[in-house]
């Protein structure tokens, strides 16, 4: 009998939203940086002058004034996205100055822009477009990660087809010294919508989730053959990325997750694993006020030393025909209460106030003030939100 029959999920049904917002919240500043049919954005220093910037779709905006530069030009997908599904950096040719990796949603064309350096951005050029390798469509998302510890990241990308292998891009160099990317399959016994990067079994090692269960890490090399793979946390549509920590402090980590196309954002308390290891699960509801909780991110608004949840609505998503694809956008964060064992919600920007996600939320000091700032990308915006305290 397969694991994913060992699933063993309780619905709290405590309440249908979050409890009421504290007086302690963090405020926000916001700046609209463009408008656009882009979902993506990263953070880094472009230009190497020591300063924050914006990297959104087709520009780049230099901090700490956030003026557009231009980067590429992007094609729409059906008049309502643009091809490219996120932004993220490298220094792919190791000149010492960061460029950009891409991949779209239905292209096979795993992409890097090779960022022009001094005179280049000086004079607004575009960055060069090169491909690294092609390999298919149905790409939900991409992360730059890490997974053999040899300080280069891999690129892992997120496929929706719940039947394709789960894959990740090794960045290497072809025969004649241009940049390519190697193959890689991590599990081969289906993939899906959603993923997260987190140490389920308690082993001390790195696991892979997805929408149709989870990839065990392997011991030795983390790349040298595909994981073992469990299938008792299937789940329908979940965020990208989903969060795998230890809520409660009993040592077994816990996952947050959202339904990226429907209503609901919950955390999965992890339980005693069954005589036969596999794992289970407590569902836990922490808001279904709003939809399409497509993006989520753990980071330290506050300067306490602990997390806070940061996600928001996702802007049309499946160009609205989501339930509750045309409400208000919005964005939030929640404190979490290890105690009481629950989410306090926060408004970063409220229903309506123009701010909602798309498919990347990034989280730096974009001002040099000292708080963690915000960057998201949303078909109601590129915006900066700026930390100002309690």
């Amino acid at each position: 009998m397969s694991a994913r029959f060992y699933l063993v999920v309780t619905i709290l049904a405590v309440c249908s939203t979050a409890i009421a917002e504290s007086p302690r919240s963090i405020k926000f500043s916001k700046r609209c940086l463009m408008i656009s049919p882009n979902e993506g954005c990263a953070i880094a220093d472009v230009n190497r002058d020591g300063k924050q910037d914006v990297i959104a779709g087709t520009c780049w905006f230099a901090g700490p004034e956030f003026i557009p530069r231009p980067l590429r030009d992007i094609p729409e997908v059906h008049d309502a996205y643009f091809r490219s599904n996120g932004d993220h950096v490298w220094d792919v040719d190791g000149d010492g100055w960061v460029d950009v990796i891409s991949i779209g949603w239905m292209t096979p064309e795993l992409c890097w822009y090779k960022n022009p350096g001094k005179v280049g951005l000086e004079k607004g050029k575009k960055w060069k477009r090169f491909v690294l390798k092609k390999t298919r469509g149905q790409n939900e998302a991409m992360e730059l990660r890490d997974l053999d510890g040899d300080g280069t990241p891999e690129i892992v990308v997120n496929s929706w087809d719940k039947k394709a292998p789960a894959v990740a891009w090794m960045l290497t160099k072809s025969n004649d010294g241009a940049p390519t990317a190697e193959k890689i399959v991590l599990g081969d016994q289906g993939s899906g919508h959603g993923y997260a990067f987190g140490d389920i079994n308690g082993d001390g090692r790195e696991d892979l989730l997805v929408e149709t269960g989870w990839y065990e890490w392997p011991e030795g090399d983390p790349l040298a053959k595909p994981r073992k793979f469990h299938g008792e946390t299937a789940w329908p549509h979940p965020s990208c990325p989903c969060i795998i920590v230890d809520l409660t402090g009993d040592g077994r980590n816990d996952i947050i997750w959202g339904r990226a196309h429907d209503f609901g954002l919950y955390w999965w308390e992890q339980g005693e694993p069954k005589p036969d290891g596999a794992t289970t699960w407590t569902e836990h509801l922490i808001d279904k006020s709003w939809s399409q909780v497509h993006c989520l991110v753990w980071a330290d608004l506050d300067s306490d030393g602990r997390e806070e949840l940061i996600t928001g609505k996702r802007v049309r998503g499946h160009c609205g025909g989501d339930p509750g694809g045309n409400e208000p956008e919005c964005m939030y964060y929640y404190t979490w209460d290890r105690a009481a064992k629950k989410f306090t919600r926060h408004t970063i920007s409220p229903p309506g106030g123009g701010v909602g996600i798309g498919m990347q939320i990034r989280v730096a000091d974009l001002n040099g003030d000292g708080r963690p700032d915000i960057a998201v990308g949303g078909k109601t915006g590129t915006w900066v939100l700026f930390n100002e305290g309690p």
